[in-house]
């Protein structure tokens, strides 16, 4: 349901339809065929730069964002690499560099990498998130707005159903 005079502040549900572009031109993402995106406004659900830009908008108005790196994915890091023994990969597997693999870190986290380089007994994994280093071009259009639930503003909060009782 929407709430008409409603406008996105902190604990706003938002529906949001966009097209994520790179600089080049390029769509990396889009809601369009899809249901719209939905979050919760000023909880980090989305980079801050986007999220910052969304703030006093209403359902039905459109803008275009850009949104600098560091507000987005950050910077790149070359020194953000991890070197990993080639025996991690089942023998056999079909590696290839850029190829984005999972994996778990030392307290069993899931963590997303790419395949840096692939060396005879090793291969280096680049941690960035894939998007870092990019400026990224949102054309966004608010779907809906409605105000959180308790039960949202409790998961929100971190706090789920074992908080207040």
């Amino acid at each position: 349901m929407t709430n008409s005079g409603l406008i996105i502040a902190d604990n706003t549900v938002v529906s949001l339809d966009y097209t994520l572009r790179l600089t080049d031109g390029r769509i990396i993402d889009t809601s369009a065929g899809r249901e719209p995106l939905e979050f919760m406004q000023g909880t980090g659900q989305i980079i801050p730069g986007l999220e910052r830009e969304l703030y006093g908008m209403a359902a039905g108005d459109s803008r275009l964002v850009t949104v600098a790196p560091a507000d987005g994915y950050g910077e790149r890091d070359d020194n953000k690499t991890q070197t990993v023994s080639i025996d991690v990969f089942p023998q056999g597997a079909d590696i290839k560099p850029g190829m984005q693999v999972r994996m778990r870190d030392q307290f069993g986290r899931a963590a997303s990498a790419s395949i840096a380089e692939i060396r005879e007994s090793d291969i280096v994994l680049d941690l960035n998130h894939p998007l870092a280093g990019e400026t990224l071009h949102f054309d966004v259009r608010i779907a809906n707005l409605r105000e959180a639930t308790p039960d949202e503003l409790l998961t929100a909060s971190g706090c789920g159903s074992g908080c207040g009782g």
